[in-house]
């Protein structure tokens, strides 16, 4: 029978205490060994479903060799924290008013990033105090790093389907980072999976972007076309798009695991600005200088204020004929970007063909 090193178990014990004081809610420690996941990797690569996401071959086998990116990389400590917004409107009630705005839940509060990585670094040294020196590097989606994979082998959850990890006591509403570290701490069992023969999250998916189980074509997912896609969204995909400006949670908002789902405990993951229910029409009026005064702290605001006009216009294109959308479009027929001025001009099509209909 294995039998546990008291000094190895109250080390890991003491480490998650100083995670869960940092506001994480759970942690977890693997190797860096991720074989089979490169193998996926490169196959999904070598298929072209990563789009315009260079990024994602650009460094070759250091996404899926953690020792490679971080020479001396011994384990991998993987920490989540919830973001779901309790104090939100609720999703499904947005997606069903076509003349309202739908966000991805996570970017209703702050950008996560810099609060994830100054809690990781702040549990780095925390962990230096208990272990002793080592040498570290802290990511909150910040590097290639194959996160879902470490985090499922730490044991926080398994890949769902629809390619999201999730956790059997938290469901899938939650961010992740890591500590690389050359410390050799005791490591965690894998997370077993329990999507059983649940198929939900397939056919909710609006552009079918989740070809078969635990494959995504990213090319199609509209979290890829209204954030990472640069240029026009491809016409067929813009109808199914439906009000959703800046990515989309209809897989998740399906899956059952979710109901064990927690609020968010940190204050910066509230909802700011109103945008958990926000009108399209009030949000397409936004100057250049009101997008960068009220998203800059927010993930949105890396997509840029073109991008965002794109998005919007899609949805105008796809809301309920009234006065006030029209009225939206028409100010803005003639935009300077060519990017935003055809959106809007589909948009303003897609209006009249209904009415011709």
């Amino acid at each position: 029978m294995h039998q546990i090193n008291p000094a190895a178990q109250a080390l890991r014990t003491a480490i998650e205490q100083a995670a869960r004081s940092l506001g994480f809610d759970a942690i977890g420690v693997t190797d860096v060994a991720l074989s089979e996941d490169e193998r996926h990797l490169e196959a999904w690569l070598a298929r072209g479903w990563h789009g315009q996401m260079n990024y994602m071959a650009r460094h070759g086998r250091r996404r899926s060799r953690p020792a490679q990116l971080l020479p001396g990389t011994l384990r991998v400590i993987s920490a989540r924290m919830n973001y779901w917004p309790g104090d939100a409107r609720a999703a499904e009630e947005v997606l069903a008013q076509s003349q309202m705005a739908y966000i991805s839940r996570y970017a209703l509060g702050r950008d996560y990033h810099k609060l994830m990585r100054k809690a990781l670094r702040a549990l780095a040294e925390a962990i230096s105090r208990l272990a002793g020196p080592h040498g570290y590097r802290v990511f909150a989606d910040s590097a290639p790093v194959l996160e879902k994979a470490l985090a499922r082998n730490a044991g926080l959850g398994w890949i769902g389907k629809h390619t999201n990890l999730i956790a059997r006591d938290a469901g899938s509403w939650f961010f992740l980072g890591e500590i690389f570290t050359d410390l050799p701490l005791p490591v965690d069992a894998p997370a077993s999976a329990h999507c059983g023969s649940c198929t939900a999250c397939i056919p909710a998916c609006p552009t079918g972007a989740i070809v078969a189980p635990y494959q995504l074509d990213a090319r199609r997912c509209i979290s890829y076309l209204t954030i990472e896609l640069k240029g026009p969204i491809p016409v067929t995909l813009r109808p199914a798009l439906g009000n959703r400006i800046y990515g989309c949670d209809d897989c998740q908002l399906v899956c059952p695991w979710n109901k064990f789902a927690r609020a968010a405990a940190h204050p910066d993951f509230r909802v700011r600005h109103g945008l958990d229910a926000p009108r399209l029409t009030e949000l397409f009026g936004w100057s250049a200088q009101q997008f960068e005064q009220r998203m800059r702290g927010s993930a949105i605001f890396r997509i840029g204020y073109q991008s965002w006009l794109r998005n919007i216009a899609v949805a105008l294109g796809n809301a309920h004929s009234s006065d006030s959308v029209l009225a939206a479009l028409r100010a803005r027929h003639e935009e300077p970007s060519i990017l935003v001025r055809e959106h809007v001009l589909w948009a303003l099509e897609a209006h009249r063909a209904r009415r011709a209909s």
